[in-house]
């Protein structure tokens, strides 16, 4: 399971480094947003939520709950 969630750790990578050029464009414009600024927002809160998943998938952090 440690390998599928290292691999997780790649989407966000490729979403911001190489996908990024292919976003590079000011139209449209998305909730008020030039559309690349729109793409670096969305990648930043997808990236938080793998992180958490990746998190809830290493067997290192069962039972570490402080109480």
């Amino acid at each position: 399971m440690k390998k599928y969630s290292q691999l997780l750790l790649l989407i966000p990578f490729i979403g911001m480094c190489v996908l990024l050029p292919a976003a590079n464009r000011i139209e449209p414009y998305i909730l008020g947003l030039p559309f690349l600024l729109f793409w670096i927002a969305v990648w930043m809160i997808l990236s938080s939520v793998i992180l958490f998943i990746v998190y809830k998938l290493d067997p290192a952090n069962e039972g570490s709950e402080v109480e």
